[in-house]
């Protein structure tokens, strides 16, 4: 069973963002693998709280986590969402981005090997997908066309030529880093820099592949394909790990992030998972009622338009809004009656209004139901 991320962190689910932040920090510095060489224990652990905190570190992850738990941080689909189980590179890189700008920190731990983790990992890509409302409530699949750096096929990344391997750097002995010593006033003071020799590598390639010239990646394009969650919305976005550009030499890849942009739908109004359609009617329409098809996002469907409906009225179609992306639960499809007027009468109908003027009788001064309805619906909506 999971522990909860509180837990984890070591502070109560009240705790303001500031402690949070502070708590890991705390438990970040204690646990870092640089501090306890060799301690397999002390690295799960440091993946552990990493972990607390990338989901309550993030305001929305963490309301999610506190109504629904795991499930809602997962949501039914795979990778969306934003929590994921990291890894140490991933933590180091999260860490790091805490730390960053602190005077003196590199050297205190080491940082030749934070400085060869992160040369070796490529770039992210970021990529732009364009949906319908209806791909929107079913999901869809879409295969985007990528140019970018991949792994060289003819020396497997390594950026060695066919037949050779890279060898040890002889100024760090592999290490990726040098330690420079010096004396002050204080004592002795140890710096720790990235080795300029194998540029933080470890290894140096004497014999570069003809393909890469010794980098371990060539341009190339590839074809990915990326499954869009049902339920998705405007600047929501899927990370694809490893999508990205290859890291050189074998380095760890950089990731996928693909962003959603939902199409504009001129037959609805979207309010998160619920949407409105305004549904047109003549006074005859609206007096006599009757069936009527509407639009919905899985296709048309008839509803039933009860006589007497007045202007304003909100019919309701239950599950036929929106699937939600966490827990697929769809919405609901609000139906709003808009009573037409005909802008300009014909002599016919001039007539008719006015036989019709003297025996309707006096319309009620109270608002109509189908008003106090809308008026209802939109404060369901928080408009």
């Amino acid at each position: 069973m999971a522990r909860d991320f509180y837990d984890v962190l070591g502070v109560d689910r009240s705790a303001s963002e500031t402690d949070i932040k502070k708590a890991y920090r705390r438990l970040a510095m204690e646990h870092h693998p640089d501090r306890n060489a060799g301690d397999e224990g002390a690295e799960e652990r440091f993946k552990d709280v990493t972990e607390a905190y990338e989901v309550l570190g993030s305001a929305e992850q963490r309301a999610r986590y506190d109504r629904y738990g795991m499930a809602g941080l997962k949501g039914g689909q795979a990778g969306f969402g934003g929590f994921h189980h990291v890894d140490l590179s991933e933590a180091l890189s999260m860490f790091m981005r805490e730390f960053g700008g602190m005077g003196g920190f590199d050297a205190f731990f080491g940082g030749g090997r934070r400085a060869r983790q992160q040369q070796q990992r490529g770039q992210d890509i970021r990529a732009k997908v364009r949906v319908t409302l209806e791909e929107v409530a079913t999901g869809t699949t879409r295969t985007l066309k990528l140019k970018a750096l991949d792994r060289c096929k003819a020396c497997g990344g390594s950026g060695a030529a066919r037949g050779t391997t890279p060898v040890r750097c002889s100024t760090c002995n592999g290490a990726g880093e040098v330690q420079r010593t010096a004396q002050s006033l204080f004592g002795q003071f140890v710096s720790v820099a990235p080795c300029p020799t194998c540029a933080a590598q470890g290894t140096v390639v004497e014999h570069p592949c003809e393909e890469c010239h010794g980098d371990g990646r060539v341009r190339g394009e590839r074809d990915v394909k990326v499954d869009v969650p049902a339920g998705v919305a405007d600047n929501n976005y899927l990370t694809i790990r490893g999508g990205g550009v290859a890291g050189p030499r074998n380095g760890t890849p950089g990731d996928l992030l693909v962003e959603f942009e939902v199409e504009e739908d001129p037959r609805f109004e979207r309010h998160g998972d619920d949407l409105v359609h305004d549904l047109p009617r003549s006074f005859s329409e609206a007096a006599l009622g009757g069936a009527v098809t509407v639009p919905t996002p899985y296709g048309d469907e008839e509803i039933e338009v009860p006589p007497g409906t007045q202007s304003g009225t909100v019919l309701t179609l239950n599950s036929r809004g929106l699937p939600n992306v966490n827990n697929g639960r769809k919405g609901t499809l609000y139906v709003r009656v808009r009573v037409w007027t005909p802008p300009k009468l014909t002599p016919e109908l001039q007539e008719l209004f006015e036989q019709l003027s003297r025996i309707e009788g006096e319309p009620p001064k109270e608002a109509s139901l189908g008003r106090r309805l809308w008026e209802k619906m939109k404060e369901a909506f928080g408009t």
